[in-house]
């Protein structure tokens, strides 16, 4: 028992990483290793492992990945499109339920009452497939904004619907279908919202009176999770996914109520979840049955794809801003993921026990169209996109903190080489005099919340501190971390920096990049260029290396960075282990002595 734990604990994370190397959706290599692992080898059986626990396990980690998920819908990114999301979870759910239900009866001959049970499970998207997609595709923020609360927010609703179905199924048996569904659909939106919503201010006064230590945060969260799903589930049974999903956009959209540290903790225990659910699951699936639905399934994954999505995306869109080729985009992507798998599993192992030997096939149904889905789609969406002109920019462009003397000379050298730059800075001066260079701007305090909501981020990729004011720079590395990576934040040594002893200095871990050398300060460029130093671009060649340039040159010149034989841009760190190569284009500041009777 405990080897396979570790096991799929290892495999899972190996998908993932093999997934951000080959930039496909991780579920593609996660159900490959399930069903290798379970049915094909035999060497993992579920049942057998997890035994009783198997389902409350994974009914406990869905809940975790729906509450990460629904932090992430702030309000204001859905203004103004709004209406379509609203539509594409009620009107167009509604279309994809009865195409599928319809589909799935006629092609696999399921009975009428299970087809429709399957026909709710595939209304869900799936945030799991879906965010890892639109890192890849890069669509213009509407479609991706649109995709995003969609996938998030239908995955509750989906479960919900997929829960009265069942609840009707069960229900019919003694005659009393309607008001059963009818009662149990109030106590289960009534549980779960009013569960979730005061749930969710709880522990934003918690959070914000500091009624707990920092350190208990991320598990108080946790644990309240567990707790208002269990209990949620308790007073209305199937409402804790409701529950926990009103809890995070509660919270994710209370002001004053910082989440941050609590949604990076939850976002990688989603993704330890996400591993190990997909392979436990498909390592359940029995090849039998796949042999039992036929080819001719095929045929519901094609309706799925081409008409019941295309339907309900293009009606929900109705009176919308949307142009055709962004409905067009939005109407490909649907992939399903994790909770249509774990409701699909759940529901037909209960139905199985309750005189419906056919739910079983619902299983490797709903495995065959998530498998479909995601390998179609994220395979092609990519090439899609750039056909119908909906993707943005590459994030090779640079956002610079500052608008001051040295911070014009760098982004104009940059802009020249053909990328993208916004400067900003909360001093008028300083904007205008780079507007007036021709330099794209942002006035404000680029860590405000007005920043949070209006600066464009689209198409850059790396960030520069450059403001010469210590604190607001370390707090720019900080804040922009999670948005460019660590490997892609620099920042430029102050002249004070220089001169303090190592106890008023900001720790290092806390700053990016050093840039251009270890004695090199924002001053010293600064004096540099109003000395007269120069932007210089340099052609390397075979007859002309780098080492050359620094022979020519010496101190005389500041190497500020590279464009690579790939068109990447590169920037000149301490301890850096940069080599430019022939054909690379080093740019560099020079000083006025050295550029006499020079080209």
């Amino acid at each position: 028992m405990l080897i396979s734990l570790v096991a799929i604990g290892i495999l899972g994370i190996a998908c993932q990483w093999l997934a951000w190397w080959a930039r496909l959706p991780a579920i593609l290599f996660l159900l490959v290793i399930g069903l290798i692992a379970g049915p094909l080898t035999g060497y993992l059986d579920p049942d057998a492992l997890l035994g009783d626990l198997l389902f409350p396990i994974v009914s406990l980690s869905v809940a975790i990945i729906l509450f990460e998920g629904s932090l992430t819908l702030n309000l204001y990114e859905i203004k103004g499109l709004g209406k379509v999301v609203r539509n594409l979870i009620t009107i167009g759910a509604m279309i994809t339920w009865a195409v599928t239900a319809i589909v799935t009866h006629y092609i696999t001959g399921l009975p009428v009452e299970l087809s429709a049970l399957f026909g709710a499970v595939m209304v869900v998207t799936g945030p799991t497939v879906i965010m890892p997609m639109l890192r890849t595709v890069r669509p213009d923020a509407a479609i991706s904004n649109i995709l995003k609360w969609e996938g998030i927010v239908i995955d509750p609703l989906g479960a919900l619907l997929a829960v009265l179905v069942f609840n009707f199924i069960i229900s019919s048996q003694s005659g009393s279908a309607w008001p059963t569904v009818i009662y149990e659909f109030g106590k289960i939106v009534v549980a779960g919202g009013l569960s979730g919503f005061i749930s969710a201010h709880v522990m934003g006064l918690i959070l914000r009176k500091h009624l707990a230590p920092d350190y208990l945060h991320n598990v108080l969260v946790l644990i309240l999770v567990f707790t208002v799903f269990t209990a949620s589930d308790l007073i209305a049974h199937e409402s804790g996914l409701l529950a926990v999903t009103i809890m995070g956009m509660t919270m994710a959209n209370m002001k004053g109520t910082h989440i941050e540290d609590i949604l990076d903790f939850k976002e990688s225990l989603s993704i330890l979840l996400i591993s190990g659910l997909f392979i436990i699951l498909a390592a359940r699936v029995d090849f039998q049955q796949f042999t039992q639905i036929g080819w001719s399934s095929l045929v519901i994954l094609a309706v799925l794809m081409l008409i019941a999505r295309p339907l309900s995306v293009f009606v929900s869109a109705i009176g919308s801003d949307l142009k055709f080729n962004e409905k067009l985009l939005i109407s490909w992507i649907g992939p399903r993921g994790i909770v249509a798998a774990a409701v699909a599993s759940i529901f037909a192992l209960r139905l199985e026990t309750q005189g419906y030997p056919e739910a079983g096939l619902m299983v490797p149904l709903a495995f065959l169209i998530i498998i479909g889905t995601v390998v179609i789609q994220s395979t092609s969406s990519k090439f899609i996109a750039k056909i119908l002109n909906v993707r943005e920019p590459p994030p090779t462009g640079v956002l610079i903190i500052g608008a001051g003397i040295v911070a014009r000379v760098i982004g104009k050298a940059i802009k020249e080489q053909g990328f993208k730059v916004v400067l900003t800075d909360s001093n008028w001066e300083n904007t205008r005099a780079a507007r007036m260079d021709g330099l794209t701007t942002y006035y404000g305090n680029p860590i405000s919340d007005h920043a949070e909501r209006h600066l464009d981020m689209i198409g850059l990729g790396k960030m520069l501190a450059l403001s010469g004011r210590e604190n607001l720079d370390t707090l720019a590395n900080f804040r922009f971390k999670s948005d460019f990576g660590k490997k892609n934040v620099y920042q430029l040594k102050t002249t004070r920096e220089k001169n303090i002893s190592e106890k008023h200095r900001i720790a290092t871990r806390l700053r990016g990049y050093q840039l251009f050398g270890e004695d090199i300060t924002h001053g010293d460029v600064a004096s540099w260029i109003r000395k007269g130093a120069e932007i210089r671009n340099t052609q390397l060649g075979e007859d002309f290396g780098f080492e050359d340039f620094q022979n020519k040159y010496g101190e005389n010149a500041i190497p500020l960075f590279a464009v690579d034989n790939n068109e990447k841009l590169q920037f000149f760190v301490v301890d850096g282990k940069m080599k430019p190569e022939p054909g690379w284009v080093v740019v560099s500041l020079i000083k006025q002595e050295s550029l006499i009777n020079q080209p």
